[in-house]
Order: C-alpha cells, then sequence, then structure tokens
C-alpha cells in the first residue's frame, strides 16, 4: 500500500510537471520556419508492459516500439497519423500545423527499429499563410480520402476541416471543407479529435469525425457522418476517465478508436475500442469492445494517433504515436501492434 501511494504522488507530480514544463515558444515559432530535414535519435522499446517479456494482449501483440528524440524543438506534439499501405512511411501532423514525414524501418518480425529520413514543414492556408498565423494551428487529426485523393486535417477551437492534395506535397495550399452546422457547436478545446475516411463496407463514402468529449465530462461523445450512404450524427459511449484521440478504419469497415486519460485525478491510460460498422449510423450510441487498456505500468505516453496497414503476410498492423506536449518530462513514442481477429 505504500508503495501504491508513493507512485502515484510521483504520477502526479509528473504530469503537474509535465503540463507546466512545456515549450510554448516552439509553436510560436513554427509558422515561420522552413521545411527541414530533422536529426533523431532512437530508443527501442522491446516490450510494451514493463517488466513483462511476453506481448500478447488478447487479439493483439506488440511488435514493438521507438522512443523519438531530437534537438530540435519542432519535432514533438504528434496529433494525428497515416502511414503509407506498407506501413513504411508515416505522415504525422502536430498540435501546431506542421507536417512530420518519416520512414520506419522494420525487422522480418514487424518490429520496427528505426525512424529515418525525417522532414517537417508547416501546413499552409489557402490564401498561402501558414495555418498556424491564422489562428488555425491546432491541427488534430489526419486522414486519406482515396476516392477524392486528398489529406483531411481537423483543427480544434475553429471547428474546420482542411483538405490538401494527395500524394503529399509539403508546400501544397489546403483548402477549407463545407461542414455540418452542428459541428460548430462543439466545445471549443474538445473537438474534432478523431476523424477518418471510410473507403470500405457499409460506411464507405462517408467522413467519420468524433469530438474528443462532449457537452460535459459525463456526456457520450459526439458523432458524426458526413456524406457517404447514411449522413447523420451518432454518439459513442464515454467513459468518464478516457477522451477519443485518433480512428483508424480497419479492411472490413470497422472502426478502431484511440482514446487516452492523461489528468492529475486519474493519471495516464491509453485505450484501443473496437466499434463495428453495424454501430456506426444515425442515431446511434455505439458502444464497441475494449480491446487494450495501458496504464502506468505499460509504455505509454499521451497517445494520440492512430493508424492501420497490412503486412506483406496480410496481417493488419497498428501504429500509434504520442503527443508530448514538449515537455521535457514527456516521450515521442511510435508503438506498433499487430490485430487479429476472428
Amino acid at each position: 500500500m505504500h508503495f501504491l501511494g508513493r507512485a502515484a504522488t510521483v504520477l502526479l507530480v509528473v504530469l503537474g510537471l509535465a503540463l507546466a514544463v512545456s515549450w510554448p515558444e516552439a509553436g510560436a515559432r513554427a509558422a515561420t520556419i522552413p521545411a527541414q530535414d530533422v536529426t533523431v535519435r532512437i530508443k527501442r522499446i522491446e516490450h510494451f508492459s514493463i517488466g513483462r517479456d511476453t506481448d500478447g494482449y488478447g487479439p493483439l501483440t506488440f511488435l514493438g516500439g521507438l522512443e523519438v528524440l531530437s534537438g530540435n524543438r519542432n519535432l514533438g506534439g504528434l496529433s494525428g497519423l497515416i502511414v503509407s499501405d506498407d506501413g513504411s512511411r508515416m505522415l504525422a501532423v502536430t498540435d501546431n500545423a506542421l507536417w512530420v514525414e518519416g520512414r520506419i524501418d522494420s525487422n522480418a518480425d514487424g518490429r520496427p527499429t528505426n525512424l529515418r529520413d525525417v522532414r517537417i514543414a508547416p501546413m499552409i492556408g489557402p490564401n498561402g499563410i501558414p495555418l498556424l498565423n491564422q489562428d488555425r494551428g491546432d491541427t488534430e487529426a489526419v486522414t486519406l480520402d482515396r476516392r477524392a485523393g486528398e489529406l483531411l486535417v481537423s483543427v480544434e477551437r475553429v471547428h474546420e476541416i482542411y483538405a490538401f492534395p494527395w500524394p503529399f506535397e509539403p508546400e501544397a495550399r489546403g483548402r477549407r471543407v463545407a461542414l455540418p452546422e452542428g459541428i460548430s457547436h462543439l466545445r471549443s478545446n474538445k473537438g474534432m479529435e478523431a476523424i477518418a475516411s471510410v473507403s470500405e463496407g457499409p460506411l464507405a463514402g462517408t467522413l467519420l469525425v468524433i469530438a474528443e468529449r462532449g457537452r460535459d465530462n459525463a456526456a457520450d461523445m459526439p458523432g458524426f457522418l458526413i456524406g457517404g450512404p447514411r449522413p447523420g450524427t451518432f454518439t459513442v459511449a464515454r467513459d468518464a476517465s478516457y477522451d477519443a484521440t485518433d480512428l483508424a478504419m480497419l479492411p472490413n469497415g470497422d472502426a478502431l478508436l484511440l482514446e487516452r486519460r492523461f489528468t492529475l485525478r486519474h493519471g495516464i491510460g491509453m485505450r484501443l475500442r473496437l466499434i463495428p460498422a453495424a454501430e456506426i449510423f444515425p442515431g446511434a450510441r455505439a458502444v464497441g469492445t475494449v480491446l487494450l487498456e495501458g496504464g502506468f505500468t505499460d509504455q505509454i505516453d499521451n497517445m494520440e494517433g492512430l493508424a492501420v496497414h497490412r503486412d506483406a503476410q496480410g496481417h493488419t498492423v497498428l501504429t500509434v504515436v504520442s503527443d508530448d506536449n514538449r515537455s521535457i518530462l514527456q516521450r515521442t513514442l511510435l508503438l506498433r501492434f499487430r490485430l487479429d481477429l476472428p
């Protein structure tokens, strides 16, 4: 009991300092920096749970992870993620409107071994000015709309989505996307945290949006089906200690929701929830099934980005990244899991 008490105290101190000892000026400078290469150092993560040397978690198998370190203070704050079809390249967005590109090396077992060729660039708005310089820097999620050939990026606080050309061009200008009026009523800093363009299954052609939190801490999370065969609104059941942070689609059209807990009261946590496509329709309250929950004894941080790809053997692989809040007490992590469902 004494040990648990001390551990909880340490956790509270770390979380408090992590939120206080950050580098806000890095975001202020991001809009004026040019696109540039970034040198990184890597620490490999062999096991997900500290003190445990097995990596099976129900339908999930931990493949390995990387801790990414850099002297460039603009590399951090990863909040949304996509990966290439083979998982060898990543494109992330940061919470201060930067693009982050990189190449992920893996061994034959799918374990990530290195992150290289990292490059950052500011996101450019429709008028040629970086989004950050227009009070649109809180970019939280990115998804690839394969049908339209566009990258869609959500911006919190102003409740906007911008579309950028695909294949990716860092200097390309975005265009603002028309959205349902109800999105403007989301809470300022609890808005469009999770978005996913659906290309397969019964929801094909739909842009799924899930807000970070509802109208209050006990309310379910608002969801929107934009376009597609059945546009409308739905909700996602919320555990009072978890917020939605990203969304990715499985090959069969089901959705995976990444949730995080990062508060002084509840500590840190990461959760992956499977939401079948059959639970997502106008008027629905989606509940889904929790596949994995990680906490203080696992290799997690403020987990915010989720992407899905298939490996050469046809396995479904999940990539999860963290937002370090540009705090010296937090980490930028890249974790990979294999998902084996019946």
